[in-house]
């Protein structure tokens, strides 16, 4: 299941069934679980475990030293889920002791060619990176998220669940969970509504969820006075307590 081009350190642990394609490296310290695929030319090195049915296509470059100056060679960690797709031209880098010491994407997730996913990402399951999406260092990424094309995510903000942007967005502050975001700097257009069908929110739901976008943005209330008023909301509409939750640890403050 190996080519007999790729090179493989005898120390790396390569699980049942794994193939990997012409020409690609994989350095002492990698894991790689089973039934994942590796295309031709891929670089996979620093302390690298990724999980099962993954497919990886030529050209990636995963667990790379940061592109932080402050990094001196720590053996800090990439882990990567489970049945993810990751296209052409990807680079995933390690994490960096100034944070969790590992960057990590989860399950199910769809990356399409040349997405950068700097050190320390935190990125959670089920979501989609459109061509050329780049994420900068610390950046958390909450499930069911959806990336366009080109956009950009400064250095530790937060992207909620099934967030999505439009292409070339430049996001420069924290986006709350359910969003539409556009422009340059990013700004709010709305709940998520088509995205939030498809995934089985029912119609009291996202009733809820578009009061809730009301009284954040459209309320005239200062975000103290909407974050009460959303905790009270959320009693009785469980889904606002996302909401909540996410911007009691939102620190960047979130896009207006």
């Amino acid at each position: 299941m190996i080519h007999p081009t790729a090179i493989v350190d005898p120390a790396a642990r390569i699980a049942a069934n794994v193939k990997i394609g012409p020409y690609s490296i994989i350095g002492p310290h990698v894991e790689i679980g089973e039934n994942t695929v590796i295309g031709p030319h891929v670089v996979i090195s620093g302390h690298t475990r990724i999980g099962r049915g993954n497919r990886i296509f030529q050209f990636s470059s995963l667990g790379e030293a940061p592109q932080d100056k402050k990094y001196a060679g720590e053996p800090t960690r990439l882990e990567i889920g489970d049945r993810n797709t990751i296209r052409e031209y990807c680079t995933f880098n390690l994490g960096t002791v100034q944070d969790a010491g590992v960057t990590r994407i989860g399950d199910d997730n769809w990356i399409m060619a040349y997405v950068h996913i700097a050190h320390d990402c935190q990125v959670g399951n089920k979501t989609i990176f459109a061509n050329n999406a780049q994420l900068a260092g610390h950046v958390v990424v909450e499930d069911w998220a959806i990336f366009g094309g080109y956009t950009g995510v400064h250095q530790f903000c937060r992207i909620g669940a099934h967030v999505m942007t439009a292409v070339a967005t430049v996001v420069l502050h924290d986006v709350p969970p359910y969003l539409m975001a556009a422009g340059n700097s990013a700004q709010p257009y709305g709940i998520n509504v088509e995205g939030l069908k498809r995934r089985g929110f029912s119609a009291d739901s996202l009733l809820a969820l578009k009061r809730a976008y009301r009284t954040l943005y459209k309320s005239g209330l200062l975000l103290e006075e909407a974050k009460q008023k959303l905790a009270e909301d959320a009693k009785t509409q469980p889904d606002v307590q996302r909401f909540v939750d996410f911007l009691e640890v939102s620190k960047r403050g979130i896009i207006r």
